[in-house]
């Protein structure tokens, strides 16, 4: 497939529709525990989100938090939306690089530990989307 058949991420994940997203890459917890969090904030207003992430005890809720608050800041810089507006229209984890480690075990052997990597990604679109 070349490179013109392809679309843009932006094209992938809104289409026409207004908006923003962010994106991060190799974050070092395992994409189990992240969709955990991301799963609490999908179809949230931003507000609500970044409140619910704040107070949220797992740790995975830090880089979510970031990402849709970088998310947030794209859309107020980039498409001139206001905060108040925006929801969280797509959240979703993919699995990023894989680390693998030893672990000396018992007679010589070894088993392998993985130590797995997430990339986040969180789409913002206005609220008036919602319904259409």
């Amino acid at each position: 497939m070349s490179n013109k058949e392809r679309p843009t991420r932006r094209a992938a994940l809104l289409g026409d529709r207004p908006g923003s997203y962010a994106i991060a890459r190799h974050v070092r917890m395992s994409p189990m525990k992240v969709r955990r969090v991301v799963d609490l904030v999908r179809g949230l207003p931003v507000t609500d989100a970044l409140n619910v992430l704040k107070f949220a005890p797992q740790a995975a809720s830090e880089p979510v938090y970031k990402v849709v608050a970088s998310a947030t800041a794209n859309a107020e810089s980039t498409e001139g939306l206001r905060a108040e507006e925006l929801f969280v229209s797509q959240a979703f984890v993919d699995e990023g690089m894989t680390l693998r480690r030893i672990r000396p075990r018992a007679k010589g052997s070894a088993s392998r530990i993985l130590k797995r990597a997430s990339h986040i990604t969180v789409v913002v679109e206005p609220k008036s989307e919602m319904g259409a």
